[in-house]
């Protein structure tokens, strides 16, 4: 199995490329001035909440909606006037879109009927579609007696059997409960790598994008708010909208007293005065009440650990709440001095894994809590 991602990122050459590509409908602006690049090879999603364009942009790709302004190229090509069933994608639907009358080998092989193969060749690439996805033997089956994973596998194999350039997929996971879920992203990871082309995939399930993802477009409102990999979408986040829509993100508001070569000095209720540095200062957005400051639940720590570095800080809190969820606690503390600004703040949220013999605090224990100042997030 080959794996494509040991291939610098970077250097891989773009496939399909949006330069300032708008749509409307009617009066609504769908998609305003998208503009970027999806490389060869690599796994990408378009993220965000319902009605923020995601499937019209994917939709754009396919070549079942066309633009109203910009352009839109695949391998090079300007994808204007180029319709759908020649453009290099294939795509999977929500629904899969299984013909239940037929049997699995069947819907596998319907877009090869007009095919210059052989019968023989036809059925052996049949095959091997279902060797990739984990069907071999089930060419017989009926359609309609498929679980909803199998399901999914077939209209998988169905799309790729035709050898597409870009695969795409519109939420193929949302119908499926969640441990096949998860499960089947760890089968596309794999599938993707094995196969070597570009897969778009689009989701509004954040954690299915962090996972899968060699990329992520978030997307608002018809437009793109960060392009980035996983790791910094997560870490550093270029808004507070984006840290808000990606997992969870504790705020305290934040005075900016100085600016540094090193980054920005501020002070915030509950951790005080400390020096941010600028790599991890991001902007705020319209309606934003002023600068805050973030971390991730699993950046601070409750108790203070056995080994510290220079820069770790410790501050005391009570506990306010905690919920149990087996592999994870989480626990809602109140920073001592978290009044400072003349007003209370929310109880901040830490994640603690629950590893053999540490015991889930109760509510009203005083604790410590430690933190490093590079955790945290900036934003003004």
């Amino acid at each position: 199995m080959s794996d494509t991602r040991t291939v610098p990122r970077e250097a891989a050459k773009p496939l399909i490329e949006f330069r300032d590509v708008h749509k409307y409908y009617g009066d609504y602006h769908a998609l305003r001035g998208i503009t970027a690049t999806i490389r060869e090879g690599e796994f990408f999603s378009l993220l965000g909440p319902s009605g923020c364009g995601k499937t019209t942009l994917l939709r754009t790709i396919a070549g079942f909606e066309d633009i109203s302004s910009g352009v839109v190229l695949i391998d090079g090509k300007d994808m204007a006037h180029v319709p759908a069933n020649v453009r290099p994608t294939n795509m999977v639907f929500q629904s899969y879109a299984i013909f239940p009358h037929l049997t699995v080998a069947e819907n596998v092989g319907f877009g090869l009927r007009r095919d210059p193969r052989s019968r023989a060749e036809k059925a052996q690439a049949v095959a091997d579609a279902l060797k990739m996805v984990g069907l071999e033997g089930y060419g017989n089956r009926a359609a309609h007696a498929l679980s909803g994973g199998q399901r999914q596998r077939v209209a998988l194999a169905r799309a790729l059997i035709l050898k597409p350039k870009v695969l795409l997929l519109d939420e193929p996971l949302s119908a499926l409960d969640r441990k096949m879920r998860e499960q089947m992203q760890v089968e596309l990871i794999k599938l993707q790598r094995q196969v070597g082309i570009t897969f778009v995939l689009v989701t509004h399930d954040q954690e299915e994008a962090l996972v899968m993802s060699d990329r992520i477009a978030v997307m608002f409102e018809g437009q793109i708010a960060q392009l980035d990999e996983p790791e910094t979408l997560y870490a550093r986040p270029n808004s507070r909208r984006v840290a808000n829509f990606i997992g969870v993100m504790n705020f305290l508001p934040a005075r900016v007293l100085a600016e540094t070569a090193a980054g920005v000095e501020i002070e915030a209720p509950g951790l005080g005065r400390v020096e941010i540095p600028m790599t991890n200062v991001s902007r705020v957005d319209a309606g934003d009440s002023g600068p805050s400051v973030g971390f991730r639940p699993e950046a601070v720590s409750i108790g203070t650990p056995e080994v510290t570095g220079t820069q770790t800080r410790v501050t005391e809190g009570v506990i306010d709440e905690v919920v149990y969820y087996g592999d994870m606690t989480y626990y809602d503390v109140r920073l001592d001095g978290s009044d400072a600004f003349g007003q209370e703040v929310r109880p901040v949220r830490i994640a603690m894994r629950n590893v053999f013999g540490r015991d889930v605090l109760g509510v009203g224990t005083r604790t410590k809590v430690t933190w490093s100042p590079g955790s945290l997030v900036l934003f003004r």
